[in-house]
């Protein structure tokens, strides 16, 4: 384990590996942040002076994502940040969270009360004709989703209630049949972002937790790997040969004596965990 980036992030989230640039990037929500990091030129910050919750690669060029004002088409290079529209106007206090790219293509978010109080959350998917579509609610923190290999199984979590969801996906992008695949208890700490390898398993980070874990699909636990943080917010496969595992962390309301502990919270990490991953699809809009 190894800390490649200690940008010391606040809420370091949302880790994707874009093939196409052999980069990753994430963000750091609450301090407007945009982060990319490759083996050639380290790590670049970009301040784009907006929340930008999550971002993915589109296949026409530049990225998709969420932010505190609705679904963003990004344009990096041209410095652009644009909202193509907000599904929750009337819901004030509401914010995109994490975000993925299923296996056909289409953007799939969750929202949730930015303050963590109110079960305001729902998760929307976002076609590539830009249109959005409510696909489930009732949500406290929205983390995730994550996609079986086939396309056919998405994976959501409900952070605060230390729970991670299975949906049945259909070719058309309905999801049905929610169910409970995994269910956490206190001292395992709080499930957040995850990511699928190649063995169609799942790998979750824990908020609290000081780690990812690995489930086979049916949702035996595997593997665990700690983390020299507490707060671990995400991860996500990269590297040439997609055999790295790349993590996010957090350093949100820890105090002076754990950060004495944690130097590094806040970080981006990375290890070998001797499995690989799959590259991510492209947003087809």
């Amino acid at each position: 384990m190894e800390c490649i980036a200690d940008v010391r992030a606040t809420l370091g989230e949302g880790p994707i590996w874009v093939e196409r640039e052999q980069a990753l990037y994430w963000v750091d929500i609450p301090e407007k942040k945009l982060f990319r990091w490759s083996e050639v030129d380290g790590v670049r910050v970009t301040e784009p002076g907006v929340h930008v919750c999550s971002i993915l690669p589109r296949a026409k060029g530049g990225f998709i994502g969420g932010g505190y004002d609705g679904f963003l088409e990004i344009d990096l290079e041209g410095g652009s940040f644009r909202v193509i529209g907000d599904p929750e106007t009337e819901l004030e206090s509401n914010r995109f969270n994490d975000g993925k790219v299923d296996r056909e293509g289409r953007f799939w978010a969750g929202t949730m009360d930015r303050f963590e109080q109110q079960d305001s959350g729902s998760l929307y998917r976002l076609d590539p004709g830009l249109y959005w579509t409510k696909v489930d609610s009732g949500y406290r923190v929205t983390n995730g989703p994550a996609f079986s290999l086939d396309g056919r199984t998405m994976y959501h979590t409900d952070s605060a209630r230390q729970r991670v969801y299975a949906f049945d996906l259909a070719t058309d992008g309905n999801a049905s049949n929610r169910r409970t695949f995994l269910q956490f208890g206190e001292r395992d700490g709080y499930p957040d972002g995850m990511t699928i390898d190649a063995e169609n398993c799942v790998w979750i980070a824990f908020w609290g937790g000081w780690c990812v874990r690995r489930f086979s699909s049916t949702g035996e636990r595997l593997q665990e790997i700690a983390v020299p943080a507490q707060l671990v917010t995400s991860c996500a496969f990269g590297g040439p040969n997609m055999d790295r595992l790349f993590i996010t962390t957090a350093s949100r309301d820890l105090s002076p004596e754990e950060l004495d502990g944690q130097p590094q919270a806040g970080g981006l990490f990375v290890t070998v965990p001797g499995v690989r991953g799959v590259p991510e699809p492209l947003f087809a809009g």
